[in-house]
């Protein structure tokens, strides 16, 4: 074993003040994500993390993309039978994380997910590359299987199906979007005294903007 007491860095990179942020908590969204993903040192800037509630009363976080946001919300794809899409079945409500360490970065959002209309879901699916409109097809997600070369099997049974077609998009694959109703803007600073600046959706839709303790 390893004792990680040690372990730290210093966060001095940039600052997070009042004074310097909208009010409206997507347009510092925007602002934070184009940093994000046009800085050389942040691989993936649109990977986030999921909270569930699963179906066994257990929280689970889980790496998805995000495919696009809008001032409604933010919008991931994946199959609707999954583990997480049965868990948001049930409880809709879900916490979203971005952590982008080379800016000393984090968003932590929390909201209610809802399916998104199917034929924007269709206009996705298109976009994407054959071979992965043949794994949605092929993986029956979260599902246990006896081995790889069941999957790869699954894989070559869908390959061969729509060889001489179109590949059309799962009936149990599609898109979410979280509709956010708090989003926490935290900017690492020196000596852990973290800035915060967290925004809530109020009743009249205005946002209240609240700094945080570290």
């Amino acid at each position: 074993m390893e004792d990680l007491s040690y372990h730290r860095m210093n966060y001095d990179k940039d600052s997070l003040l009042e004074s310097n942020t909208p009010e409206n908590p997507m347009e510092l969204f925007r602002d934070w994500f184009i940093e994000a993903d046009t800085a050389d040192n942040v691989p993936e800037a649109n990977a986030m993390n999921i909270a569930t509630i699963g179906l066994d009363g257990f929280p689970k976080n889980r790496m998805v993309l995000l495919k696009k946001y809008t001032w409604e919300g933010f919008i991931f794809y994946t199959n609707y039978n999954s583990e997480k899409g049965k868990a948001v079945e049930k409880n809709p409500n879900v916490c979203l994380s971005f952590f982008w360490h080379a800016l000393e970065r984090q968003i932590i959002i929390k909201g209610a997910i809802e399916k998104i209309a199917e034929n924007l879901s269709d206009g996705y699916f298109e976009t994407r590359p054959d071979g992965s409109k043949l794994g949605a097809w092929a993986s029956h997600q979260s599902n246990v299987v006896s081995s790889r070369e069941e999957l790869d099997s699954a894989l070559k049974t869908y390959e061969e199906k729509f060889r001489e077609s179109e590949i059309p998009r799962p009936p149990y694959w599609g898109g979410y979007m979280v509709r956010p109703i708090s989003i926490e803007f935290w900017q690492g600073r020196p000596n852990r005294m973290h800035d915060r600046i967290r925004y809530t959706l109020q009743p009249d839709y205005d946002w209240k903007k609240e700094r945080l303790a570290p």
